[in-house]
């Protein structure tokens, strides 16, 4: 008992090192710097990894926190209904261009412009919080009306008549109680107020500076990856995401104070029908190609229409090539009217007229079973249209020839 009584007299003693606010923010901060961040759901420390949002994204589609793995490429994987019931992982999301996207707009939010956009935000918040001190004033006022009406009702009624003097009475005490619990309220956010942020011209100078040179500094070796982790959590309170189509991930980014911004953002996938737009550009395809567009042309053209391929952020020439043969459209005469050179057979003729795969006779002209040099003039090769060409053919097919040779 001795040394308790010793340790509160030193207590009581001793000053304090920090305030109880002070100790609560520390607190907060080393919850939110938990390594196991996917379980406490915190954002966990900035670390070095390549994902610069990790502890930021959650997923649209359950709302649980998104794991970072980086496993052949950085993805956010949502893997909490994995954990706790056995199912499949709810969505992989590559990182990359959803850092790129996120950390443009966070440029784009220290600009001037937003800047001045964020000030009026301000405002407005302060005159809605003007507009609700004075709503609240009101309700207490009505609140004492109601309870000194009650009051009087009570004192005006006949002691006998009890019934009538007990239903008064209880209309007075819920009065009272009412006022009693709207005042605590008053009183307490009197006592706790919010003191709005103002955006002054130095702050905003400031601000501006930022915005103009991070940009720059952004892409040079100067800050790190946990550097710049700690810069987007100063604006950004989270990332949601969502994979709602193949080819677009819906993202909202929510701010600090509570603002947000929805954008779609797009992703590579691995062929031309996971594309939303496939039909859509494949209609324009066909549409300029038969008013004789080059396919060039027709690929520059719909990358400024905002079209794309399934690999890249524009539209490559030949992704136009592919949907224009496949539908047989064709812009030169060979490709639809194979060569017809007299007295000899190309490949694909002598394929077709021996009702073989072309690719069996390419294959074995590599593999050196057929000796034959391609034309000087017509870069093809070139097989006598003799019935002794097919017949050695037809023995090379049934094992009875090994090699054919054409001079």
């Amino acid at each position: 008992m001795g040394f308790w009584r010793d340790e509160l007299q030193r207590v009581h003693t001793y000053p304090a090192y920090i305030s109880w606010e002070t100790f609560e923010k520390i607190q907060a901060m080393l919850q939110d710097h938990d390594a196991e961040y996917d379980r406490n759901k915190t954002r966990g420390i900035p670390r070095p990894g390549a994902a610069l949002l990790h502890g930021l994204v959650y997923c649209g589609a359950c709302g649980h926190t998104r794991l970072v793995q980086y496993k052949h490429s950085t993805r956010y994987v949502c893997n909490h209904l994995r954990q706790q019931y056995g199912v499949r992982v709810c969505q992989y999301i590559p990182a990359d261009p959803i850092d790129a996207r996120v950390v443009e707009t966070f440029f784009q939010a220290l600009a001037p412009i937003a800047l001045d956009v964020s000030a009026q935000a301000l405002a407005a918040q302060a005159q809605t919080q003007k507009q609700l001190d004075h709503a609240h004033q009101q309700a207490l006022e009505r609140l004492r009306y109601h309870a000194a009406l009650a009051q009087r009702q009570f004192n005006r009624v006949d002691p006998e008549n009890r019934l009538v003097a007990a239903e008064l009475e209880k209309r007075w005490e819920a009065a009272l109680r009412d006022l009693k619990q709207a005042e605590a309220t008053s009183r307490h956010q009197q006592q706790s107020p919010v003191i709005p942020f103002v955006l002054t011209a130095d702050l905003k100078a400031a601000f501006t500076a930022i915005g103009q040179k991070l940009p720059q500094l952004w892409q040079m070796p100067v800050l790190s990856q946990p550097q710049k982790k700690a810069l987007l959590r100063c604006l950004i309170d989270k990332v949601v995401i969502h994979r709602a189509t193949r080819d677009h991930v819906h993202t909202r980014i929510v701010w600090k104070g509570g603002e947000t911004t929805t954008i779609q953002i797009p992703i590579t996938v691995g062929s031309l029908a996971e594309l939303s737009s496939a039909k859509e550009m494949e209609q324009h395809i066909l549409k300029l190609s038969c008013e004789g567009t080059s396919d060039q042309e027709i690929a520059k053209h719909l990358t400024d229409l905002g079209y794309r391929s399934p690999m890249r952020p524009l539209v490559l020439p030949s992704t136009v090539k592919s949907i224009r043969l496949k539908h047989s459209l064709f812009q030169k005469r060979s490709q639809s009217h194979p060569r017809s050179i007299t007295g000899y057979l190309t490949v694909s003729q002598l394929a077709q007229a021996l009702d073989i795969s072309r690719h069996w006779v390419y294959d074995r002209i590599h593999n050196g079973c057929i000796h034959i040099s391609k034309d000087a003039h017509t870069g093809l090769y070139l097989f006598p249209d003799t019935s002794a060409t097919r017949e050695m053919f037809k023995q090379l097919m049934d094992g009875t020839l090994h090699n054919l040779r054409f001079s």
